[in-house]
């Protein structure tokens, strides 16, 4: 059985971390000014660049926040580190590098075949 309290405190730093980074991200994604006058076509070209980069970064963070509020959740009802598939405990050692698995390694290489 892990230990739920450092396992979500883990989680909780980790939750904290990916939203103290929303605000540099939301001005990342800003719309790009099309304006010729004031912005060359490469600076242009650069900047949506960015932009689509800053998006493609937002959206993975969104996942890992939803991610770690599921296994905050399991950590309230008693699920947590338990394998979603074969119901066995997940190795401490997996959970420590990933808290917020929700798979023990051998149904994760399982499912990655």
């Amino acid at each position: 059985m892990p230990d739920i309290d450092h396992f979500r405190n883990k989680l909780v730093a980790a939750r904290e971390g990916i939203r103290g980074l929303t605000d540099a991200r939301n001005a990342a994604t800003a719309t790009v000014a099309l304006d010729q006058c004031s912005v060359g076509r490469l600076a242009r070209m650069d900047a949506l660049q960015q932009q689509a980069m800053a998006h493609s970064t937002r959206q993975r963070a969104e996942q890992e926040l939803r991610r770690i509020e599921a296994a905050l959740q399991r950590c309230d009802d008693g699920s947590y580190g338990y394998c979603a598939h074969c119901d066995e405990p997940i190795d401490p050692r997996r959970l420590e590098l990933e808290p917020a698995a929700t798979l023990c390694i051998t149904c994760a290489e399982k499912r990655d075949r």
